[in-house]
């Protein structure tokens, strides 16, 4: 009998506000800037791309391609939809190792 499997999601396990900040900040503490943006964009999806988009200000198209894995959103695309989303963007220094 063969195996049959289908590819991995995330989204259907990003159903609560909870589940969506501890994805995104296991991508921040990763550091990748391209699983960040992956992350972004699947939290984006989860709640409704189409929506997000238009809270952004921005096109269905752009958050579709800015925000896949190795998408390279502009500055003012990720802070539109990061504001979209309920985050804002901010930097604090790093901690001395």
């Amino acid at each position: 009998m063969a195996l049959t499997t289908r590819p991995w999601d995330p989204v259907e396990r990003l159903s609560t506000p909870e589940a969506q900040e501890a994805y995104l900040e296991a991508a921040f503490e990763d550091g990748d800037p391209d699983l960040i943006v992956a992350a972004i964009g699947d939290i984006a999806r989860a709640r409704g791309m189409s929506e997000i988009a238009a809270s952004a200000n921005v096109s269905r198209e752009v958050m579709y391609k800015s925000f896949r894995q190795g998408g390279n959103p502009t500055l003012s695309t990720l802070s539109q939809v990061a504001r979209a989303l309920g985050y804002k963007l901010s930097f604090r220094q790093a901690e001395q190792q």
